[in-house]
């Protein structure tokens, strides 16, 4: 399955508000709360079994990670950005960063 596919069958599982602004806020709050979920789960591994993630952990880890994919995907989709895009825009410049030394440090546009 490609970025795009997926993108396409989560969006059939949308619950909109008819409200572009709302929308866009709610995908963004969505995602940051899915993003702490996966925190929070590894937190607990830390805290309360010495840093052993079990089989359990990944499945359960595995979920929020799809929760946080569903949200990016949605959220991408409302930006006119296909998830594919965001992917390989994303891998290119990474791979300018680490061809030009520069994979550390700080600063967006470095």
């Amino acid at each position: 399955m490609t970025f795009d596919e997926y993108e396409q069958t989560a969006l059939t599982t949308v619950l909109s508000t008819g409200d572009p602004f709302k929308d866009l806020l709610h995908w963004v709050l969505g995602l940051n709360g899915e993003a702490g979920e996966v925190a929070e789960k590894l937190k607990k591994i830390i805290r309360d079994k010495n840093s052993v993630i079990t089989e359990e952990d990944k499945q359960e880890l595995a979920k929020e990670i799809g929760d946080v994919l569903w949200y990016l995907a949605v959220f991408a989709h409302d930006l006119g950005v296909p998830l594919d895009q965001i992917a390989q825009q994303n891998l290119d410049k990474l791979k300018s960063r680490k061809d030009r030394g520069v994979l550390g440090g700080a600063g967006d546009n470095r």
